[in-house]
């Protein structure tokens, strides 16, 4: 087989729609645009999905309630018997080592909460921790560091 021999399989291709060229073309006078309106017009803007012709968008006519806070944090919960699985004795626990071993994600702001038993001596650096987390963590030998964000 050489390169202009090669050919698309038959039926895979179809002739381009030639539009606006006559009544008996089949696509004529309005090339399949109906009639009148915005988007009959050529160069017109293209409209975005949610757009309903300028009656009220839909996001806009339903009821709102309650209150979003913006300044809201929201920690990403490890409990100690993860730390207790995951880390070995006098290992240091921070939030970049929690992102490598996939318990959260890179910019995670971190809370170790104390479910579970902990008995190796860490330190773990977080950015809050839950008092019965702190008093296991320091019951093992462990220390606890609250680090900024």
């Amino acid at each position: 087989m050489k390169l202009h021999e090669l050919r698309p399989h038959p039926g895979s291709t179809r002739d381009r729609k030639r539009v606006g060229r006559g009544i008996s073309a089949g696509q004529g006078k309005t090339a399949g645009k109906g009639h009148k309106g915005q988007k009959t017009r050529s160069g017109d803007r293209t409209l975005p999905p949610f757009f309903e012709g300028g009656q009220t968008p839909f996001h806009l006519r339903i009821p709102k309630r309650g209150f979003v806070n913006p300044l809201r944090k929201c920690y990403t919960p490890v409990n100690v018997k993860t730390l207790e699985k995951l880390f070995k004795d006098g290992d240091e626990v921070t939030p970049e080592e929690l992102v490598k071993r996939g318990l959260c994600a890179k910019g995670d702001l971190v809370k170790i909460l104390g479910d579970g038993e902990i008995t190796k001596k860490l330190t773990v650096k977080a950015h809050a921790f839950s008092r019965s987390a702190r008093e296991k963590i320091e019951k093992a030998g462990g220390s606890c560091e609250v680090i900024g964000r």
